[in-house]
């Protein structure tokens, strides 16, 4: 399956895209905006394609620009077919790509992803206060702040306020 945007397309990641997600994941810049964010491991990686990815808990994909260039990575995890809802998250990986609206164009697709061919109701996200760049790319893509969470997680040596935001299908 393979969904494309203006400028970015989505493609399933794969197990010889460890190294890439390692690589990214480890980087400050990408890290630091994560609520896990303890070191990535290549075997770690690896556990979370068998238990997560192969039994449909996680749907994961590659953010690729022209000619299958990966720049990050975007997912749906936690996805409850129940309820109808997942938990969105995304990373560009590459610093180059930053600010250059590949991260809003991924949302779009992998919003349009979840609606169309997973039928979810609801898709919700949680993003640390202050990492106002991503809050405003989640926000073109038509997530809204649903609560704002007080000393909720513990990072650095000191607690941090998380967003919850939330988008729903407009078909519903």
């Amino acid at each position: 399956m393979m969904t494309e945007g203006n400028d970015v397309y989505l493609r399933p990641m794969t197990e010889a895209d460890t190294n890439l997600i390692v690589a990214w994941r480890n980087a400050d810049f990408v890290r630091k905006n994560f609520i896990y964010q303890r070191p990535f491991t290549r075997q770690g990686h690896l556990n979370w394609i068998e238990t997560m990815v192969k039994p449909g808990k996680v749907v994961q994909f590659m953010i690729c620009v022209r000619e299958d260039r990966p720049i990050g990575s975007v997912y749906l995890r936690d996805i409850d077919v129940i309820h109808r809802k997942a938990e969105y998250g995304i990373f560009i990986g590459e610093e180059w790509a930053l600010s250059k609206g590949y991260g809003t164009q991924a949302a779009k697709l992998m919003i349009r992803y979840a609606f169309d061919e997973l039928k979810l109701h609801k898709l919700m996200l949680r993003v640390l206060a202050g990492n106002d760049r991503a809050k405003r790319s989640y926000e073109k893509a038509g997530f809204v702040q649903e609560a704002y969470l007080k000393d909720d997680v513990y990072l650095e040596g000191g607690y941090r306020d998380v967003i919850l935001m939330a988008l729903f299908n407009p078909e519903e």
